[in-house]
């Protein structure tokens, strides 16, 4: 059998059945520091797709660099077929300042398809999209909330895509919620050049959680294992399908004043149920937060701070409460049941 060609990228040549960290040069600060985009780039020995995962498009969004360091040491990686390109941090001004944006102040998730020519996020998202996604499958894109905010694990996928349905179903996140395209995400521009992201959201911005990492490393692993870029040794099934949710709502602060919460993420709640209350310093005025629907709550804000119109609760609809608990239940047994995949440490 010829030996596979080798996957060349910044003129660096990764040889078949070899991984190897490769710099993609990004820009040169003022004080002439140079930044780059850092990959890691696993090229097995035999053929099989090209897959990406990215993390830190948000730079505060720190969970994803850790699901991705834990996913490097998988032993399943060994035997990899195919090329798995692994990027910890897209957005390395944001990851150095600890901030969502670009030192333009720009979201580079709203900066796609990008522009080599153009602002420095436009400069960043094309050499993503030209260097990264338009030369892979399909990719899976790490994110959590934003500071002050924190996700339950889950799936967004775009409507009547039955092939990201398919992966998010295999990736086994508590929920699948549906997401429409974004004008300048990533997941957007990707689909202009017919490449389809899974894009995870879990915990919080600037903070680890140890159940959201989890979730991310078995269920990219589940997913790789279901192109048949890895061996099936270790790597279980989700126990329990993961819950669809075709719309959700954030739920706002009625007014200012200090937010108490009765109902966390993860919490299945009733419509009319009292989800928190806000009341101002003197604790003579009270509002309630009251559920407008039976549903999920897959996203809150953990600040007891609050403006009138804050985000507060993320819900998402759901058809049965008996059965969204029981499938909640399920979940958190399996998300403690699933490998640390890094045994020596634990967050």
């Amino acid at each position: 059998m010829p030996r596979r060609a080798p996957f060349i990228i910044n003129g660096t040549e990764v040889t078949a059945g070899t991984r190897q960290t490769v710099d993609l040069p990004v820009s040169v600060l003022s004080d002439h520091t140079p930044v780059t985009m850092s990959l890691h780039v696993i090229h097995g020995r035999l053929d099989g797709p090209t897959v990406f995962v990215s993390a830190g498009v948000h730079g505060d969004e720190v969970i994803g660099v850790e699901i991705v360091r834990r996913l490097l040491r998988a032993t399943n990686l060994k035997s990899l077929r195919g090329t798995l390109i692994v990027i910890p941090i897209v957005n390395a001004f944001g990851f150095i300042n600890h901030s969502r944006y670009l030192p333009d102040r720009r979201d580079l998730n709203r900066s796609f398809p990008g522009n080599a020519g153009g602002s420095l996020a436009s400069r960043l998202a094309h050499l993503f999209l030209t260097e990264i996604v338009a030369r892979c499958d399909f990719g899976i894109d790490l994110h959590s909330a934003a500071v002050h905010r924190t996700n339950l694990p889950q799936i967004r996928i775009s409507p009547d895509n039955p092939r990201t349905a398919e992966l998010a179903e295999v990736f086994g996140a508590p929920v699948i919620l549906q997401s429409p395209l974004r004008d300048g995400s990533l997941r957007g521009a990707a689909k202009e050049i017919g490449k389809d992201v899974l894009l995870f959201e879990a915990g919080e911005g600037l903070r680890f959680d140890e159940m959201s990492v989890r979730a991310g490393v078995a269920g990219i692993l589940r997913v790789l294992r279901h192109v048949e870029m890895v061996p099936a040794k270790g790597i279980a099934k989700p126990k329990t399908p993961s819950h669809y949710c075709f719309s959700s709502k954030w739920l706002r602060a009625p007014v200012g004043g200090l937010l108490r919460t009765f109902k966390a993420d993860g919490d299945v709640v009733a419509e009319g149920d009292i989800m928190a209350v806000v009341s101002d310093p003197f604790g003579q005025k009270e509002r309630d937060i009251i559920a407008p629907f039976s549903g999920i709550i897959v996203g809150r804000a953990v600040m007891p701070i609050v403006n009138e119109g804050d985000a507060v609760f993320h819900l998402a609809r759901v058809k049965s409460v008996v059965r969204a608990e029981e499938m909640m239940m399920d979940m958190n047994d399996q998300l403690t049941d699933d490998p640390l995949f890094d045994e020596d440490e634990i967050i």
